[in-house]
């Protein structure tokens, strides 16, 4: 019997711990969530923080675990990568390439090397000189080196305001130092695939659309819809420029990840780059009726026979259309949240992976374990009827905190008539 190693326990594992456990293997879950309800499902499973990266290795040994998998999280890939060459488990990345796609700089770097577009950069300390930028076009997204999940990003619209917003966009970050960049006002996309022998695949391309929230935030998440709308426009040079990124970081294996931005006549411009796959939408390629990320996942570990057929077969232009909704909201605590809860009653909105991840009474809290205050995934045969149904929902959606006020910002679908969603960060 395999023995499997499964870094991270939250709710989009637990499909990934329950085929694993179907097809025979046993399974140990870890990571720092004492409640992860992946664990429920493992054989074994421990509360130990991901970045200790010697204890966990010494588990992997103890166990006897002949694999280790992750993914859905730049920490949980980098801590999986460290793990394994600690405990000498196979691997599809080596820590060597770990700057590639965990340091935002060298990332950066790397494509200009490569003649890549990306939004012009610049890596600045506390003490950064006036002729750092210069050259730049305001407004900026400035961000740390080193952190994910939109964590201390920021726009910005002047040096000055950039110097008095420095530490606190680093705060939580252990190097020091910012990464700023001219904000790109083109549509935005997730184009997910997978190397195999040196070569990329296609798995999807989706809509990543945005919606603002004031002029100090970068525009949040709101919509991801699968397949884009722009697919046929947008992919070959999008899937080009992957296969050149991987060669260059000389990946042979694994999940290859980008976000980028798009405008028509220009080429596209890569926002970032990762080895792993998008968390809180990858269900939705197996809703649309493309491959399911779990099975890819553990056949690369386990049945790679199993994984070069199915990258033989792969069809990015997906027969069913689905998208994820994604609302935030302010710090608050929750008084009434029916509203909600009502809209999850209606058709085409999928019961699996639709989810209110707090109870009235609690507070709703920026960057802890809860990535939103409400997600619905929806389905439909057509863009337009997916489209109708999130408009609906878009319009009706509240939640409302102890005064009486509603928490959620609010999300609009952007105009695709334009040349660019052009959406003012004044909105």
């Amino acid at each position: 019997m395999h023995r499997l190693c499964i870094l991270g326990s939250l709710d989009e594992f637990t499909a990934l711990v329950k085929l694993a456990k179907a097809r025979g293997f046993w399974t140990l879950v870890c990571d720092g969530y004492p409640d992860g309800p992946a664990k429920k499902e493992a054989d074994l499973a421990f509360d130990i923080d991901v970045r200790n990266i010697d204890e966990i290795a010494v588990l992997c040994q103890r166990e006897q675990i002949d694999g280790i998998i992750t993914s859905f999280s730049d920490l949980l890939f980098e801590c999986m990568v460290k793990i394994a060459a600690k405990a000498g488990l196979p691997c599809y990345m080596q820590p060597a390439q770990l700057p590639f796609y965990r340091d935002k700089y060298s990332m950066k770097q790397l494509l200009r090397s490569l003649r890549i577009d990306t939004p012009r950069f610049v890596c600045l300390e506390r003490d950064f000189s006036p002729a750092a930028l210069q050259d730049f076009s305001f407004p900026i997204v400035a961000k740390p080196l080193d952190k994910y999940g939109s964590r201390g990003l920021c726009v910005l619209h002047s040096p000055g305001e950039l110097r008095e917003t420095f530490d606190k966009i680093c705060e939580t970050s252990d190097v020091k130092k910012i990464l700023a960049e001219e904000y790109h006002p083109g549509f935005e996309f997730n184009l997910m695939g997978w190397v195999h022998r040196g070569e990329f695949h296609v798995l999807s391309l989706a809509d990543r659309e945005k919606s603002p929230v004031g002029s100090s935030y970068i525009p949040i998440s709101s919509r991801n819809v699968y397949p884009s709308r722009l697919i046929d426009e947008v992919l070959p040079p999008a899937a080009a420029i992957l296969q050149k990124y991987a060669r260059a970081t000389r990946q042979q294996e694994g999940p290859l990840s980008m976000q980028f931005f798009w405008r028509p006549g220009e080429a596209p411009s890569v926002c970032e780059i990762a080895g792993r796959f998008f968390g809180y939408e990858h269900e939705l390629v197996e809703i649309s009726g493309g491959p399911s990320m779990e099975k890819l996942l553990l056949d690369a570990v386990y049945d790679i026979p199993a994984l070069t057929k199915t990258l033989q077969t792969l069809q990015p232009h997906f027969p069913k259309v689905s998208a994820t909704l994604y609302f935030h909201g302010r710090e608050a605590i929750i008084q009434n949240q029916e509203k909600a809860k009502e809209l999850l009653r209606l058709p085409g909105v999928l019961g699996e992976g639709t989810r209110l991840f707090y109870q009235e009474g609690e507070t709703v809290t920026q960057f802890g374990k809860n990535p939103y205050v409400a997600r619905y995934y929806i389905a439909g045969d057509s863009r337009e009827e997916v489209d109708t149904l999130t408009q609906k929902i878009f319009s009706e959606i509240s939640i409302t905190g102890a005064d009486g006020q509603e928490i959620l910002y609010p999300n609009r679908i952007p105009d695709y008539s334009l040349r660019s969603p052009a959406a003012s960060l004044q909105s």
